[in-house]
């Protein structure tokens, strides 16, 4: 009887190893399907996809092997490797078509568990996610940064945005509704669709918005009443250079976005005049008679179709106004080149082309205060052009915004920081300010200035402290005291931000000697036991870093009870914490600080 038993257990074996080894080969050739991948997952993604066709070989031999000689120590290893190739199919599935804002957060940290350093472009990325979620004014700035993570994330035509929002609502039905994470992703997904000009207001429940029933209730309007880019009935229709029509109001938000291409056709405007459309208004108005429906209200841009050339004229003689010798003629121009530099991408590249960087560099040092407030911050809005960051750095202005930095009013100390922070994404003029003394006034910003010029030099000491070169240069000035009275305020609301920099600064061997104080080791774990998810996530994560170059801070870390909360995390915390709490624990365990 026994002998019987075996034998068909030997042979349910066999049949069990045919069955998986086929759906191994299934999953296999389902994974080498996916015709492409995310750009900020794309390079993990191939590689995932490289590795595991090495598996194809193995499987083919299996197969074609005697079935006879399978244990059940190789079946049980086999279904484990189906698991494995299940796991990656779906985590390479949601890299194909999956929500590429959730994607930035999780699925760059899957791929990468095995890493212990941290890469700057990630670094970068995250910090732009922090930066978009956290200030709370409306400056330009954010708009660069905006503009800069649409560019990213390749979410900035109307496709994107409308593949990445069927994404999304897959991923609340997924989720089963609202939770944090998913809320800040629909509202930097709305700020995206602001960007590129859509106006649209997303939902929580199927996120259908506003306009979107109103669209439902006009289906039987013609086709070519409705606007390409709302689809809306267009109320003043215009045409641009490719010939095709838009409603003004949002072919406007379009072009004021920093696009110079057709929507539609994707092709490059020759120019940016809008012609009015005569013809199919009187249409619509037509239409819209003999159906009794109500067209809106004509806007207010029916009477601007001269816009462009007014606006130039007005523009070239505001610069030649720079140069006036009559004070309040030069101060006037000023005021108002800084008005229109904050309006829209196209005042900005007119204002430059007309020669106005140049004209303004020079009035940095004029020994006027608030001539150099508004200079500074007419410059910051022209800088968010990434044209015009080359330009403003080649007229010299870095020195000049630098001493308006360290003596200028208030409002110019912040807005010349957030002006280095906005030149310094092109890498180039990271050097070009750490060179020339910059990072000094900044952290003397940190840490006597006001909350708004405490987040602008954080954001911009963190984005030259990308430059190893300047790593050393924020230590040697004096970073760390006031990124810890960052994280010992709460009331600031800054401890992402002082955390994201101690983690970029920790790997610097002169960082370390001064951050590894018990002072500092106490606060740490007082964020990793009652921090919000994010504070755990980066407390950990430096605690780490700390511990892996001197074991004695690890042991200072359990005499103030970290071993708990640790563990907590490990079961409850983001996926990144989880996996940095479990490394800490790891280490303390061979340091043999804790069984």
């Amino acid at each position: 009887m026994e002998r019987q038993i075996v034998m068909d257990s030997g042979s349910s074996s066999v049949g069990e190893e045919s069955e998986v080894v086929w759906e191994l080969m299934e999953v296999m050739q389902t994974i080498g399907s996916y015709a492409g991948f995310k750009k900020t997952q794309r390079k993990e993604c191939l590689n995932l996809v490289r590795r595991l066709k090495l598996l194809v070989p193995l499987l083919e031999e299996i197969r074609e092997l005697d079935k006879s000689t399978v244990s059940s120590l190789g079946l049980t290893s086999l279904a484990n490797l189906k698991k494995a190739l299940i796991a990656a199919k779906k985590l390479l599935k949601n890299c194909n078509c999956g929500s590429k804002i959730y994607l930035v957060e999780l699925m760059r940290m899957q791929l990468k568990r095995a890493k212990r350093r941290t890469d700057t472009q990630d670094m970068e990325l995250a910090m732009d996610m922090m930066v978009v979620f956290s200030k709370k004014d409306d400056r330009n700035t954010d708009s660069a940064i905006l503009e800069r993570l649409a560019n990213k994330l390749e979410l900035h035509t109307i496709a994107d945005l409308k593949a990445e929002t069927t994404a999304v609502r897959k991923l609340v039905k997924q989720r089963g509704g609202q939770n944090e994470t998913i809320q800040q992703i629909l509202d930097l997904l709305a700020k995206f669709k602001q960007v590129s000009g859509i106006d649209e207001t997303v939902s929580l429940d199927g996120l259908i918005s506003t306009r979107t029933l109103q669209r439902c209730q006009s289906s039987l309007i013609p086709h070519e009443f409705l606007c390409p880019i709302t689809l809306e009935i267009m109320k003043n229709p215009v045409i641009v250079a490719t010939g095709q029509t838009y409603e003004r109001e949002s072919i406007r938000k379009w072009l004021n976005s920093n696009h110079r291409t057709c929507p539609k056709t994707g092709q490059t405007l020759d120019h940016l005049s809008l012609a009015p459309n005569f013809a199919l208004r009187n249409l619509i108005l037509q239409w819209c008679k003999k159906n009794s429906v109500e067209l809106p209200k004509k806007d207010s841009y029916a009477s601007t179709d001269n816009y462009s050339a007014e606006l130039m004229e007005e523009i070239s003689s505001l610069v030649q106004n720079l140069s006036s010798s009559q004070p309040d003629l030069r101060r006037d121009a000023i005021v108002k080149i800084r008005m229109l530099s904050k309006k829209n991408p196209e005042n900005r590249i007119f204002i430059a082309s007309n020669g106005g960087i140049p004209r303004l560099v020079q009035l940095l040092s004029y020994p006027d205060s608030k001539i150099q407030e508004h200079t500074v911050t007419a410059l910051l809005n022209l800088s968010i052009d990434e044209t015009n960051k080359r330009l403003i750095v080649r007229e010299g202005a870095i020195p000049a915004i630098i001493e308006i930095l360290q003596n200028g009013t208030a409002e110019a100390r912040e807005n010349s920081a957030a002006a280095l922070f906005s030149l310094s994404m092109l890498d180039e003029n990271k050097v070009i300010v750490g060179n020339f003394n910059g990072i000094p006034p900044l952290v003397n910003l940190l840490q006597n200035g006001t909350i708004r010029g405490k987040k602008d030099a954080a954001t911009a000491l963190f984005n030259l402290s990308l430059s190893q070169a300047n790593k050393s240069r924020a230590i040697k000035a004096g970073i760390i005291p006031p990124l810890l009275n960052l994280l010992e305020d709460k009331n600031l609301g800054m401890i992402d931000e002082a955390l994201s920099i101690l983690l970029l600064i920790v790997s610097h061997p002169e960082a370390r000697n001064e951050i590894g104080r018990l002072s500092f080791i106490k606060t740490l774990v007082e964020i990793i036991r009652s921090g919000t998810p994010k504070n755990k996530e980066c407390a950990v994560s430096v605690l780490l870093q700390l511990g892996l170059n001197n074991s004695s801070l690890t042991l200072a870390a359990l005499q103030f009870g970290v071993y708990e909360p640790l563990r907590e995390i490990t079961i409850s915390g983001t996926n990144r914490a989880q996996r940095k709490a479990n490394s800490l624990l790891q280490h303390m365990s061979k340091c043999e600080h804790i069984p």
